[in-house]
């Protein structure tokens, strides 16, 4: 008889500090999909659910299908967004009967307006519906703000291993094939989580370069080499959080009588974190007058050297963090310096968008473009523009990251500006891929300049291409200054804005 198992997908990360709720449609926006329309969805592509969808063919799983729900990163979900998706996946477990098994796709950042910890909520109300034995493993993000309430309901939390975030698909295969294991009574795997008092931890993640991170993965890797040890997921959190549970944590999925191991492995992984923290506290950002500096060097570089465009990140107007997709100050730096041959991705403005598509494609116009959401970190920029191109900006990521998942930007405008060509967008995305210029007729190849609202997850794409790559700090939500950040919510005391002399005082 074949297992039935749910397969659902619930994803947020909350930045509590932006302005902007999150709705149901903003759901839509992205995606918010119901049943058995995730299979065509997503059947193909390199993300978790693509993974699931194959796992249960693998296996020959009868599916139970709760739907799929992911958002751009914004402020707290509404009450009316989160209890309406919530539902709908206990709903769908409540009404199926038997379940043999539950996997699920969750970020570990979510806050709606009534729940800190909304995947420990979910979790909580799943478990209740199966009950003690009916194994649930869940991928996480590497930037979870894992808790022990979803841990405790969890029987493993597996969480990414990269950042750029490459390998949904390898992580959601390998929570499938535990959840197999487990269903066939050859594992029994339950979770532990042990959480520091840290606010930043393990470089937040990053591993395309030599550092801690990797340091600790490598680690992870040879524990779960261990007679007793299922997965070892590192958790670097997600700092833009006011909730008590923000920050770093290890999660050890085990066998029974290797919770002990398990502890020692968490306390081990996070000692070293404790010890290499300043690795973590040296930022890369560098300011827009930076970032000029080396978009002036490089005028009529591309004869000599290493080729391609000057990327420069955009990063504390990351939409991938809850940025608001439209502040001003890297492009009105651009214009103000007279850089040409420049591909700029993307500044959200629907009203300046609908004013190109009423003028339509070779119309100029006077354009207020940008710093529509809180003009405090950058005022509209104001110019005379050329509508380039006119879109319904959808296109299907043919990179490292999410390949073959569709994106929509909602309707689009190219707007040439001096010698800046401009991808305005309707809805609010990260620039992770290639086609956001390609699918609007620009190859940044042939730039000079790319400016991409992202902080690492570009780098999977653009590196490639890139000559050199810059993150630079124009004042947004998303700023690695802490001290921009009021924190009232957050476990005290804890590292860097108090004094800690041990990361785990009571080694619990």
């Amino acid at each position: 008889m074949a297992y039935r198992v749910l397969i659902a997908q619930f994803m947020h990360e909350t930045n509590t500090f932006s302005m902007l709720p999150t709705t149901l449609d903003d759901y839509r926006k992205r995606w918010l999909i119901e049943g058995e329309a995730m299979v065509p969805h997503f059947a193909g592509t390199r993300n978790e659910i693509g993974g699931y969808i194959d796992a249960a063919k693998e296996y020959g799983w009868q599916p139970v299908w709760g739907g799929a729900a992911n958002a751009t990163p914004s402020g707290k979900l509404t009450r009316e967004c989160w209890e309406t998706i919530r539902d709908r996946i206990v709903g769908v477990a409540r009404a199926a009967g038997r379940l043999d098994g539950v996997c699920l796709s969750l970020h570990g950042a979510m806050v709606s307006e009534t729940e800190d910890d909304a995947e420990g909520a979910l979790l909580e109300l799943l478990r209740g519906v199966v009950g003690p034995d009916v194994p649930i493993a869940t991928t996480l993000d590497l930037h979870a703000n894992a808790t022990g309430r979803m841990a405790g309901n969890a029987n493993a939390l597996v969480s990414y291993r990269t950042y750029p975030h490459i390998d949904g698909y390898e992580r959601a295969t390998q929570a499938a094939a535990l959840v197999q294991q487990a269903m066939d009574g050859k594992r029994k795997p339950r979770c532990l989580l042990v959480q520091p008092a840290m606010l930043e931890g393990a470089e937040h993640g990053r591993t395309t370069k030599p550092g801690l991170m990797l340091d600790l993965l490598a680690k992870a890797d040879r524990f779960e080499q261990q007679p007793g040890i299922d997965v070892v997921s590192i958790q670097a959190g997600f700092t833009w959080a006011d909730i008590p549970y923000t920050g770093p944590s290890i999660a050890v999925t085990h066998e029974p009588g290797s919770e002990a191991r398990a502890r020692a492995i968490a306390h081990e992984l996070i000692d070293d974190m404790w010890r290499r923290r300043e690795e973590g506290a040296v930022k890369d950002y560098r300011s827009i007058a930076d970032g000029i500096a080396a978009a002036r060097a490089g005028a009529g570089h591309r004869g000599a050297g290493k080729q391609g465009p000057l990327v420069i990140a955009d990063g504390t107007d990351n939409p991938g963090g809850g940025g608001y997709n439209d502040t001003t100050p890297v492009l009105q730096a651009l214009l103000d310096a007279g850089i040409g041959n420049v591909a700029f991705g993307t500044i959200y403005d629907p009203a300046t968008v609908q004013q190109a598509v009423q003028a339509g494609v070779g119309a100029e116009i006077d354009v207020s473009l940008g710093g529509r959401t809180d003009p405090t970190m950058g005022a509209p920029v104001k110019a005379r523009a050329l509508v380039r191109l006119l879109s319904d900006g959808v296109f299907k990521n043919d990179g490292p990251m999410n390949a073959g998942v569709e994106t929509v930007m909602g309707p689009t405008a190219v707007l040439r500006i001096g010698g800046i060509d401009v991808v305005t967008i309707s809805r609010r995305i990260q620039t992770i891929d290639l086609q956001v210029f390609l699918s609007q007729g620009i190859d940044p190849t042939a730039k000079s300049v790319v400016v991409v609202k992202s902080v690492q997850h570009f780098r999977a794409a653009y590196g490639p291409i890139a000559r050199e790559v810059m993150v630079v700090d124009s004042g947004g939500i998303c700023s690695p200054d802490l001290g921009r950040l009021k924190f009232t919510r957050l476990r005290r005391p804890i590292w860097p804005l108090d004094g800690v002399n041990d990361p785990l005082p009571a080694r619990a």
